[in-house]
């Protein structure tokens, strides 16, 4: 039998090559219709994923008046798309076939199953395709060698023969339909029905198997539980010591179904749990495609093969995912016991529940091996309750919902709690152990999911098993969602700015493209001039070309930014001018096709620009002068751009700009994405940051253009802004800074819990930042809440502003 791949859509390139070799293929020769022995039912899904039936069968009937002799005969299997190597595989046959009777042939058993076939009248080995395949009853017990319904029609040992499944190549006539693990293909009519065209004689239903003396109803199940019980399966690691083992009938209470997509399961528990508080009562029961057939408060004991799935991201395998894995039991039998049965309670999250330490560390390397110490490490307590059920009361929202409707809440309120109510990300040792993320178990149209912001709460009771992901770590999966409460977050504006002081901001436009709807402009528009007011200057960070994300060799972002300079003025802006340069196609990272950049905004009533030719995508600024009289030798230009730190990124771009006769020199920057790093919640301790490797090295590019304008005129105006993507307290912000504070990063003036600029997976963290010379007197610096708190956002990131009066 051929089991279904996990997560995997079934069929492929070698079914779509099949039916076309198929359909090229003559009308295939039939023999004459058989008046004794046929085959009566085929069936290849036994023991696979949410079959009841624990092996595969061939099933015989008699069309005549007369006993058949099977002395000397044999069964035979051929895959559906027989290759160059495939060859036939036989069970022998003893005894007869009586008239109008029936003969079972057991084959190959799989892994799960909860029913035995009725006692069969031969057995063989054969793991036959479970949706497709061909079987032959062959009066020898020689291997057959034809591999065409042609051939096989003409060779004269073949008593019958069926294709089953769409893509079988040798069948008589057209095959029947596709089988599954819960069907097979019976024969039609009473009296069994022969026309030689395998389409018309059989019907795809569910299995039934009959053997020699009628028996169609195997032994009921045994309901008895075997020797091990949940905890046993989880173990007081991250790892089952029974992973890659089969277990027989564990016992478990239903506490929770997914019964939709393509990680189908139920949760179990264990109503009679050990002593050893490292060991989880709860576990999944993967069915995957297949709807389980279970129900909350069904008392059940399940069989299968215990299993670790690691969820994957793109380009990930097992060995290289620094994800924790998920303890299973796949390819299930489920025997329900009884129904109706208490559940036992939840768990209640409260303020001193979760440790506060989130993980044990292993220099680096996987904790998996590690025993589980649930009362000091916030990550190995979540462990020792995987797939348990677990609630939280009145939760407050640290995370807004997203597109993927999930939210984050926090089972510690106080934890570096931000005065609108975010949970802040303070530094690498303080990740913020109460954080949860929420998903639902509750079908859609029965309870849409919480649109909610930070600070919002879900009232009341919000439980269900807790579950893995990729994204974000531990979820607990709802089967009671709290009612959302409004926390009346409210969108900041930027404090009113004086004639006198410069107003230059830094804005993430998330993949902005003259193809994006008006809705996004609009949107973007009206947080440049009602939120941040107007700035005098706006750096923009992922502006894309023309066509967007289309790869066809466009570079230009002109359309963009026309496009976003008319939008502002419809919202009462001033008219900006901008300053941008292309890249080179492909070589700025981001969105495939985007050629994504920073670049200037800036209003002319309020600012000069001073354009100095010869700024292009491969050519570097440089400094000129001293002084009052310190310059760019171009204007705008690009930071470096030929340093293999800016490979695959966005290069920095810097401006001149006079504003009432002062110079002040600004640099755009959007350093390389975290993509690549290790999950904060994953198996790998402490996490491998192996973006950072790139960003200080941009970082140490762009502080030594910085030194090149202090070493002419130490006190310059310079502003660094933009998307640093990192935190204020990275090795990344502190190269920046520079060993003797050369300069300033404006987040330190704010309050610690006030320190962030997006949200992600709970953690309200700093990435957008703002940094400033020495030469830049009394800045006052705001980070305009607008975005990253709110479920409808503009951009992930919100903008920031920076005010002061050049000198």
């Amino acid at each position: 039998m051929t089991p279904i791949p996990r997560r995997l859509v079934a069929g492929g390139a070698a079914a779509v090559l099949a039916v076309a070799y198929a359909a090229l293929l003559p009308a295939p020769a039939t023999a004459a219709p058989s008046t004794g022995a046929v085959i009566a039912e085929v069936y290849g899904g036994g023991g696979n994923s949410g079959a009841t039936l624990t092996n595969d069968f061939i099933e015989l009937g008699n069309r005549g008046a007369a006993a058949v002799s099977l002395a000397g005969w044999s069964v035979q299997y051929l895959p559906a798309v027989p290759s160059a190597a495939s060859q036939w595989q036989v069970t022998p046959l003893t005894g007869s076939v009586a008239a109008g009777g029936r003969y079972l042939v057991q084959e190959a058993a799989g892994s799960g199953g909860t029913t035995p076939l009725p006692t069969p009248d031969a057995t063989g080995s054969i793991a036959m395709g479970g949706t497709a395949g061909t079987v032959a009853l062959v009066n020898t017990t020689t291997a057959l060698t034809c591999k065409t319904a042609a051939d096989c029609a003409a060779d004269a040992r073949i008593v019958d023969l069926v294709g089953y499944g769409t893509t079988a190549v040798v069948r008589e006539g057209t095959p029947t339909g596709n089988l599954s693990n819960t069907t097979s293909a019976s024969r039609n009519g009473t009296p069994l029905t022969d026309t030689d065209v395998n389409s018309a004689d059989f019907t795809v239903g569910a299995p039934s198997p009959v053997n020699s003396g009628g028996g169609g109803d195997p032994e009921p199940p045994d309901p008895t539980p075997g020797p091990h019980r949940v905890h046993d399966v989880q173990g007081n690691t991250r790892l089952s010591p029974l992973a890659g083992q089969n277990v027989t009938n564990v016992p478990g209470i239903v506490t929770a179904v997914r019964a939709f997509g393509s990680s189908r399961g139920y949760w179990i528990i264990d109503p009679a749990p050990d002593a050893d508080p490292a060991t989880s009562e709860g576990l999944f029961v993967f069915t995957g495609s297949i709807t389980p057939a279970v129900a909350v408060g069904d008392s059940v004991v399940v069989s299968g093969r215990v299993t670790e799935f690691y969820p994957l991201a793109s380009g990930e395998t097992v060995a290289t995912t620094s994800n924790q894995s998920i303890t299973e039991i796949t390819q299930p039998a489920t025997i329900v016991v009884s129904s109706g049965n208490p559940v036992p309670a939840a768990e209640e999250l409260t303020p001193d529940t979760v440790p506060t330490a989130y993980t044990p560390t292993a220099g680096g390397g996987s904790i998996e091996s590690l025993v589980l110490q649930p009362s000091v490490y916030a990550l190995d307590f979540y462990e020792s309750r995987e797939g348990m059920p677990l609630r939280v009361t009145d939760a407050r929202v640290v995370g807004p919902t997203d597109g993927f409707n999930a939210l984050w809440v926090t089972s510690k309120p106080n934890q570096n709690r931000s005065a609108r109510g975010a949970t802040v990300y303070t530094s690498y040792d303080d990740p913020n152990s109460g954080r949860l993320k929420i998903e639902s178990l509750i079908p859609f149209a029965q309870r849409p999911f919480p649109v909610a912001d930070v600070n919002d709460s879900l009232a009341g009771v919000t439980e269900g098993p807790l579950d893995y992901s990729r994204f974000g770590g531990y979820v607990l999966q709802a089967t009671t969602l709290g009612e959302l409460v409004d926390g009346g977050l409210e969108r900041q504006f930027a404090a009113r700015n004086s004639a006198n002081r410069l107003a230059i901001a830094t804005y993430n436009v998330e993949n902005l493209a003259f193809t994006n709807d008006a809705a996004k402009f609009n949107r973007l528009a009206l947080g440049v001039v009602a939120y941040l007011g107007s700035p005098d200057i706006v750096a923009l960070e992922e502006i894309q070309d023309n066509n967007g994300a289309t790869n066809n060799g466009v570079v230009a972002a002109d359309q963009t930014l026309q496009r976003f300079v008319d939008a502002i003025v419809l919202a009462g802006g001033p008219r900006y001018q901008w300053r941008q340069i292309d890249p080179v196609d492909g070589e700025d990272g981001g969105q495939p096709g985007g050629n994504i950049r920073v670049g200037f905004l800036f209003n002319p009533s309020r600012v000069q620009f001073v354009d100095r030719p010869g700024g292009d995508a491969t050519t570097a600024v440089g400094v000129t002068g001293s002084g009052a009289a310190t310059a760019l030798t171009i204007s705008p230009g690009r930071i470096d751009p030929a340093n293999p730190a800016w490979e695959d990124s966005r290069k920095p771009l810097v401006g001149e700009f006079v504003f009432n006769g002062k110079t002040v020199f600004v640099a755009a920057v959007h350093f390389a994405s975290k993509g690549g790093d290790q999950a904060l919640h994953g198996r790998f301790q402490p996490p491998n940051r192996v973006s950072e490797i790139q960003r200080l090295a941009q970082a140490h590019a762009t502080h030594e253009f910085w030194h090149q304008l202090q070493d002419a005129n130490r006190l310059a105006n310079f502003v660094l802004l933009g998307d640093v993507n990192d935190f204020q307290f990275s090795p990344v912000t502190n190269t920046l800074v520079g060993s003797g504070g050369e300069m300033t990063t404006l987040h330190d003036l704010l309050q610690e819990t006030e320190r962030y600029s997006y949200v992600f997976d709970g953690n309200a963290q700093v990435l957008d930042q703002i940094l400033v010379s020495r030469g830049v007197r009394n800045p006052d610096f705001d980070v305009v809440r607008i975005n990253a708190e709110f479920a409808d956002q503009a951009s992930d990131h919100d903008p920031s502003i920076v005010r002061f009066v050049p000198r």
